[in-house]
């Protein structure tokens, strides 16, 4: 015996937020792969639906507003009634927000970020970590951002959000650590996904026709030491390797996933 474990999650119950697209249903296939039966959640319904169909009879969806108590508690019972526990949460719903210097930025735009990308958290650790404990133990692992490292201009709600989110997952580590509980984030850096693509399309609406979303994306690209976005699947990997009992001694810590991003100029 060599002690080597394997990234397993062979018949563990998971639910999967902001699993529509993106990290969340590039992960939701990954745990599919790895023998895991999960529960998708997200607000866009055809796309839950299509997903869950893909991955065949170990996979259910709850469209919910993982904003509020009362959508994190249905698909909590969701997952409860469908699969009779819960082992893991992947708390990974997320919005972006408009660029705009801080005087600028509305009191409305900044409250739909923080409860979308931050009281979303804390909502899902407060009515799924009863749970996990009623089940000997478990695994929840949070997407923050490499913006939780570091400030940048005009993104207050996005970027306090994510700090947000590395406070949480601390305390929540700290408060759970002796119950078999393990809390972590990842921190993606840039990522082809949707996201990006609103955020570049965004920047270049603020160019005022200087220059193509295209065009944006590119540059972006170019400050990136690896010289590419990420794929969602490489994020995905990080999280099951999180969620599953390879990372048996890794609670309280974050996870970046970034091509280099924060480590270079």
């Amino acid at each position: 015996m060599n002690g080597y474990v394997e990234s397993s999650l062979e018949g563990k119950v998971a639910i999967i937020t902001g699993a529509a697209s993106g990290i969340g249903a590039a992960t939701a296939r990954l745990f599919n792969h790895a023998g895991a039966r999960a529960l998708l959640v997200d607000q866009n319904s055809r796309s839950l639906e299509s997903l869950a169909a893909e991955l065949g009879g170990d996979t259910s969806y709850s469209v919910a507003d993982v904003s509020t108590p009362e959508g994190v508690q249905a698909y909590v019972k969701e997952a409860r009634d469908r699969f009779g526990g819960i082992d893991i949460l992947v708390s990974n719903a997320g919005i972006i927000s408009r660029t705009a210097p801080i005087a600028e930025t509305s009191v409305e735009d900044f409250d739909r970020v923080i409860a979308v990308n931050l009281r979303s958290m804390f909502l899902g650790l407060k009515y799924v970590l009863p749970e996990l404990e009623a089940r000997g133990g478990g695994s929840v692992v949070m997407t923050a951002s490499t913006a939780a490292l570091r400030g940048g201009f005009g993104t207050a709600p996005y970027v306090t959000s994510k700090h947000g989110v590395l406070g949480l997952m601390r305390v929540a580590a700290t408060e759970y650590s002796g119950k078999n509980i393990r809390i972590n984030a990842v921190n993606p850096g840039p990522t082809d996904t949707n996201m990006i693509a609103e955020v570049t399309s965004e920047r270049a609406g603020q160019a005022a026709g200087r220059s193509s979303s295209a065009e944006v994306k590119e540059g972006l690209r170019l400050r990136l030491p690896m010289q590419r976005y990420g794929r969602a699947e490489e994020i995905g990997r990080m999280i099951m390797f999180l969620a599953s009992d390879a990372a048996s001694f890794c609670t309280g810590g974050y996870y970046v996933v970034d091509g280099g991003m924060t480590g270079g100029p």
